[in-house]
């Protein structure tokens, strides 16, 4: 019975045409501070114009969700944040949320996050392998956020196609479900990484360390798509821009419908001229 319902709840995460993932996160304000955040000040009103866009999921705390999510109930699926890092603590997650909580509030599965190759990876490894027990005996699936940020790893190797297999394997030999890393920058080593777990396991790309440009971005998914990762889990890029319901709807065809980068942007054009949502 757990094994459907995790089935069932995986179903929900990812689109049945492209058999990707597209997920916006909003869980950025313990790690980051709210301050620079600005397109989190707002919340609502960004969480709002997000759904308008109709991704696949949108992952947050359990707070935000309480607050702000009620409305929107069964429009998305929500992945429920259970960990983070902070400002004084950038190489570990502390976990503040519970499986049970995820479950009672309707998520349709919990999410946490490691650093690695740092002076707490075994903390955070032990404490994945029993959130992944849990998970597991209850029908949830577990997301990671895991990257290569704990301290022996200088600056120039976070995007490394060796470091970022070691979190996606890592991951997968956890018993997480489905892992949110970083691109390596190019596809051909990013299908390196692929290739280090099984075909079931899923990978999803950030974006905000990565993109400095519209066209970073956009093409930084395109290539992600094309090289076999399975969908993404963005956030600062998207709720910074300037118009944040016609970007997810600009990914979203990208991800699900096969658009190019050209395609994108005409249709991102298109959106911000005529503000005519509802028609994609």
């Amino acid at each position: 019975m757990a094994m459907l319902g995790k089935e069932v709840r995986m179903s929900r995460l990812v689109n049945p045409k492209s058999k990707k993932m597209m997920a916006i996160t909003v869980d950025h304000a313990i790690s980051r501070g709210i301050a620079p955040m600005t397109g989190l000040h707002q919340i609502q009103d960004t969480i709002d114009k997000i759904i308008v866009g109709r991704p696949d999921a949108m992952t947050m705390t359990k707070g935000i969700a309480e607050h702000c999510m009620w409305k929107h109930a069964g429009d998305v699926a929500m992945l429920m944040k259970v960990s983070n890092y902070s400002p004084v603590a950038p190489t570990k997650d502390t976990v503040f949320g519970t499986v049970d909580e995820a479950i009672r509030m309707g998520a349709d599965a919990v999410s946490m996050g490691a650093m690695t190759l740092g002076d707490f990876q075994g903390e955070q490894f032990e404490t994945i392998g029993k959130f992944s027990e849990e998970c597991m005996r209850k029908g949830m699936p577990l997301i990671g956020h895991v990257y290569p940020k704990g301290e022996s790893v200088p600056m120039d190797k976070r995007t490394s196609w060796e470091n970022i297999a070691y979190c996606v394997r890592s991951a997968c030999e956890l018993g997480m479900d489905i892992v949110k890393t970083t691109y390596t920058g190019d596809p051909d080593s990013m299908a390196k990484v692929v290739a280090c777990v099984p075909s079931t396991f899923r990978i999803v790309i950030q974006g905000g360390d990565s993109c400095k440009t519209l066209d970073d971005y956009l093409q930084m998914t395109r290539e992600a798509m094309d090289c076999g990762v399975g969908g993404v889990t963005m956030g600062r890029f998207v709720w910074d821009y300037k118009d944040v319901t016609a970007l997810v709807i600009a990914l979203r065809y990208i991800i699900h419908e096969g658009y190019s980068v050209k395609e994108a942007k005409e249709l991102l054009a298109q959106l911000e001229n005529d503000k005519n949502y509802e028609e994609f």
